[in-house]
């Protein structure tokens, strides 16, 4: 009886350490989601202030605060899918732990389906990054200094 639980102490050890690929992602994923959501966050209130400034602006800065509010509403929707990719991934790779522990307990062959999960979790992973790309690429847009509020000293004569 020793000699078999031995055995199965070594199985759950091997378990665990091919675990730690999915739960190492699992880190990864939640640090992503903590960006996501605090570029969120800041995305709100910018938008929330240029709402009380759309109703005091008249002319060229009126339509600069609509503008910039169209940008942050796609920026809102970016951000959104990039969350809901991430989760998604992070909740296949929860999966992912549980069947690698069901194949080693019941003795199932899962291999395929946990190659397959595993592709899946870094397909959905790498669409959330690329939405966070799409993402900042707007926000830089809408950062970038306008032309007017630059002094040029190199003006040609």
């Amino acid at each position: 009886m020793n000699g078999l639980s031995e055995i199965a102490s070594a199985d759950i050890v091997t378990v665990l350490q091919t675990a730690l690929a999915p739960a190492f992602l699992l880190v990864g994923i939640g640090a992503m989601l903590n960006l996501f959501a605090g570029r969120l966050a800041r995305i709100i209130d910018r938008s929330r202030d240029l709402q009380e400034l759309f109703k005091t602006t008249t002319g060229a800065d009126h339509d600069l605060v609509i503008s910039e509010l169209g940008d942050l509403q796609l920026r809102i929707k970016i951000v959104n899918s990039a969350i809901f990719l991430s989760v998604i991934s992070a909740i296949i790779a929860c999966g992912l732990i549980g069947l690698l522990f069901i194949m080693e307990m019941t003795g199932f062959e899962l291999s395929l389906v946990i190659a397959g999960a595993f592709v899946v979790a870094i397909s959905l992973l790498s669409l959330a990054l690329v939405q966070f790309l799409r993402e900042v690429r707007v926000g830089v847009r809408d950062f970038m200094i306008r032309e007017e509020y630059l002094e040029r000293t190199d003006k040609v004569k």
